[in-house]
């Protein structure tokens, strides 16, 4: 993919937030809005009781919550998301043990055209199930979606589950590692992002991320292993996975990446244990967002991942 023409096409994610709690209600800390200063001014004024609007729900279900359709739902914006052209929208809460650190929101619009997957998979026994999921147009390979289960170890989100830690797969197409590549490959599928969502109700779920050639969910994937026995020190973290429309490849195991806790975005995650999302950060770099999450063990951020759309 080109990164000078992949920039003209509209991006499959239009909105991502992070909404924290303060006392008993969920607050906007941060949101990147592209154009859409109105839905910005409405969500500024906005807040969240527990069970409350999608952020709410998330919070109150302890799990990600999927919403494919505002009119009629619990949706709170829903005439300030319609008049945006935004269709559909998915929670992601961050607990550290029970503890809500955040909710991170990403919002999108529909299409004909516009490819990629935004995936939630729930685990029972030795099977992973499709909870929910934001596929845009990639209809057929939502069908597929729907209809496959996932063994520990098997696939992306068998992966992560098994592994309870981030998983970066590429060329869905044609790896065989994944088990959707027939369908994925029709799609345009490319690159597929796993990870983990610890929950305080003890159910796992792994969340995918699944970005296609023509309308890139991300044009730029990292995964930041901060365990203290992979890292050897506290307060830091190092890439271990990572890839960019523009430069392939991000991890060279001769040349380590390490980050210290509070140092740019990535360690600002690692040292509050909060998502960040940030324009001005990914414009630097020549992308329209930075979306970067922890995933906590207990109360340890273990692993830091990001994507820059």
């Amino acid at each position: 993919m080109d990164g000078a023409t992949d920039m003209t096409t509209r991006p499959f994610i239009e909105v991502s937030e992070v909404w924290v709690p303060e006392g008993d209600r969920l607050v906007l800390s941060k949101g990147t809005y592209g154009d859409l200063a109105e839905f910005a001014s409405v969500s500024e004024r906005e807040s969240f009781a527990r069970g409350e609007g999608l952020p709410g729900k998330a919070w109150d279900e302890g799990r990600p919550v999927v919403l494919k359709e505002f009119d009629g739902s619990y949706f709170k914006r829903t005439e300030a998301a319609k008049a945006a052209g935004l269709t559909a929208a998915v929670a992601i809460p961050v607990f550290a043990g029970t503890q809500l650190k955040a909710v991170l929101v990403t919002l999108c619009s529909d299409d004909d055209s516009r490819m990629g997957a935004i995936e939630v998979w729930s685990g029972e026994g030795n099977m992973l199930t499709l909870e929910d999921g934001y596929y845009g147009a990639a209809k057929q390979f939502e069908f597929v979606s729907q209809h496959v289960h996932f063994q520990r170890g098997q696939g992306l989100p068998g992966g992560v589950w098994g592994a309870n830690t981030p998983l970066l797969f590429r060329d869905l197409g044609a790896g065989y590692k994944f088990v959707r590549s027939e369908s994925a490959g029709r799609a345009g599928l490319t690159w597929g992002l796993g990870l983990p969502l610890p929950s305080p109700t003890g159910r796992p779920y792994v969340l995918t991320l699944l970005t296609a050639t023509g309308t890139p969910l991300a044009r730029r994937f990292e995964i930041w292993d901060a365990r203290a026995a992979r890292v050897g020190t506290a307060n830091e973290a190092v890439l271990i996975d990572g890839i960019c429309a523009r430069e392939g490849s991000l991890y060279d195991h001769d040349t380590e990446r390490r980050i210290k806790a509070f140092q740019g975005p990535i360690g600002q995650v690692l040292g509050t244990g909060l998502p960040v999302v940030d324009a001005s950060a990914a414009g630097q770099h020549g992308y329209r967002t930075l979306v970067a999450l922890p995933i906590h063990s207990s109360r340890e951020v273990t692993h830091v991942v990001a994507w820059y759309c």
